[in-house]
């Protein structure tokens, strides 16, 4: 797999380092978490690489390197090491975060690789598309067909939507705007999907692809997820400081 990445590549982009941390043990036992990492590592090369061009290495470990990304995995977002966390590492490095508690029948799989996806297409959370002047669509690739999966290595992996769905123009016949297929034209979604939305520069909205989508995340703890960052009224983990001034 590392050739086929040199090959579509060349020596041009350097992969990020991305440490998978596990602080939600026994949940996932060091064994599960290997046959994870490992799986998530085949999933990025053989279907996301291509398409997105984003080499990335990811290892197990406890002790991640000042320059790593890191990929945690946690009980929920109650948990001792979430403190101070939120879209940077204290190193101001980009994390995504797995709340394994909160997923429910959602396999663990599915939301590590939809993290993984959009961490490394919007580090910061902050990129826009413009759909026209008065509105803009977040640059989250698995929302819109989040509930949406295909397998690798015996694991479900989730979908992602493909550059064509950011571009608001009228595309050729056969166009594929997500990994699966499933959606047709630009930001568009799935009865299982959801898009955030950014209303005449300011007004941050969420848009559901059914009600029973939007009666489901209406019931989900969003204590620091990604996508919460881009909202002020979001549900932001408190951190540190603000812990202590509470107490």
């Amino acid at each position: 797999m590392k050739k086929a990445r040199q090959a579509l590549l060349g020596r041009s982009m350097k992969p990020v380092r991305i440490a998978c941390i596990n602080y939600a043990e026994p949940t996932i036992s060091g064994r599960k978490m290997s046959t994870l990492t490992a799986a998530l590592q085949k999933c990025y090369d053989k279907h996301f690489l291509p398409v997105w061009g984003y080499p990335v290495d990811l290892y197990v470990t406890q002790k991640p390197k000042p320059t790593d990304w890191q990929l945690v995995y946690f009980d929920d977002a109650s948990h001792k090491n979430m403190l101070g966390r939120h879209e940077l590492t204290h190193r101001r490095q980009p994390i995504s975060k797995i709340f394994v508690k909160a997923l429910g029948e959602e396999p663990i799989s599915v939301a590590a690789s939809h993290e993984l996806f959009e961490m490394v297409l919007d580090p910061m959370a902050n990129l826009w598309a413009d759909k026209n002047r008065n509105t803009q669509y977040a640059y989250e690739v698995c929302d819109a067909v989040e509930e949406d999966s295909f397998p690798v290595n015996g694991l479900p992996m989730s979908n992602f939507v493909y550059p064509a769905w950011f571009e608001p123009f009228q595309h050729p016949r056969g166009t594929k705007f997500d990994h699966m297929g499933s959606l047709k034209a630009p930001f568009s979604m799935t009865e299982g999907g959801y898009v955030i939305k950014k209303v005449n520069g300011r007004r941050v909205i969420k848009a559901f692809g059914s009600p029973e989508k939007r009666r489901k995340f209406a019931k989900e703890d969003r204590r620091g997820h990604r996508s919460e960052f881009r909202d002020p009224r979001g549900e932001h983990h408190p951190g540190r400081r603000a812990s202590k001034r509470r107490g």
